[in-house]
Order: C-alpha cells, then structure tokens, then sequence
C-alpha cells in the first residue's frame, strides 16, 4: 500500500509510538542541514509533548483544572502533527519525506 492511501484513513487521536518518534529522530538528525524548519516543528512539537505529560501533576497539585485541556492538547501534539502532516502529502499539498518512517 502507498503511503499516501496508507495515511489517508489515520484519525487524529491515533498515538503515534515511541518507536515511531524514535525513527523520525534519527530521520531529523540525518536531515540536519536540508530542512531545518522541519527540525524545529518537530522540537516545539516535542516540547509541547513532553509539557503536556509533565503538566498533569503541578495542574491537580494547584487545582488548575483550566491546564487539563491544555496538557491533554500537548500530549496529543505529535498525533495531531502527523494526522496534519499526512493529510497535507496525500492531498498532494506539502511533501512529507518521513512520512513512510511512520508504517
């Protein structure tokens, strides 16, 4: 199957794995110099993961039940990008070279 008909039918609450994000790292680092902007929207992309996980606890600690849609938002910040990204390669709209790393 193709990537682009393999990700046309991936919703935007599938998880992407570790495993997964490990292969786009390695992609990323191989990548380093040919598409730095890339790189960065996977670091933000990353932050917002990590500051999502990482919010649970200080949120209930201090009782900011307005942070948990926001650190739910975060951890889901990796699948959303991808579910975007995907979408945008299989309508032919943006290139996405490491998009077959995500199989």
């Amino acid at each position: 199957m193709s990537s682009t008909g393999q990700f046309q039918n991936r919703r935007p609450w599938d998880r992407v794995t570790l495993a997964q994000l490990q292969r786009v790292k390695q992609w990323r680092e191989a990548q380093y110099g040919a598409h730095p902007l890339e790189r960065q929207v996977w670091e933000a992309v990353l932050t917002l993961w990590m500051t999502g996980w990482m919010g649970w606890l200080p949120a209930f600690a201090f009782d900011a039940d307005w942070a948990y849609p926001l650190c739910l938002l975060g951890m889901y910040a990796p699948s959303l990008y991808v579910y975007w990204r995907a979408r945008a390669h299989a309508s032919q709209r943006l290139r996405c070279d490491w998009i077959d790393l995500l199989r």
